[in-house]
């Protein structure tokens, strides 16, 4: 596990018209409560479309996950609370990029911190 205080993000691109993602919502919020030192948030990529910009999101629910400044993951995710907290135990244990991880997740990424994410408690 590393120990530097750079902050952890996991970040639910969802939609409100997604089923799954209302149903999943709550063991989302619920691994939130149980990983107080990471900063979860539930984005709609609806309401945020401009902070989107070019991403498309095929699959929903998709987690980003990151590091200080970087990506870790992105990608659909199935879910549940026991898989995403083994994911983030992974990352955790081993912070590197995964497969996948390129400039349009890192640039999302930027962009949703700076027009999406200081509205989230921190």
């Amino acid at each position: 596990m590393t120990t530097d205080n750079a902050p952890w993000w996991v970040i639910c691109l969802c939609a409100a018209w997604c089923g799954v993602c209302r149903d999943w919502q709550p063991a989302f919020e619920r691994e939130a409560l149980a990983q107080p030192g990471v900063r979860f948030a539930w984005v709609d990529v609806e309401d945020h479309a401009q902070a989107m910009g070019e991403v498309d999101i095929e699959t929903f629910p998709t987690l980003l996950v990151a590091h200080g400044q970087r990506v870790l993951f992105m990608g659909p995710v199935p879910p549940a609370g026991p898989q995403l907290a083994r994911l983030l135990g992974s990352l955790r244990a081993d912070p590197a990029p995964l497969a996948g991880v390129g400039e349009p997740e890192q640039a999302l990424f930027a962009r949703l911190k700076s027009a999406v994410l200081p509205h989230f408690k921190t």
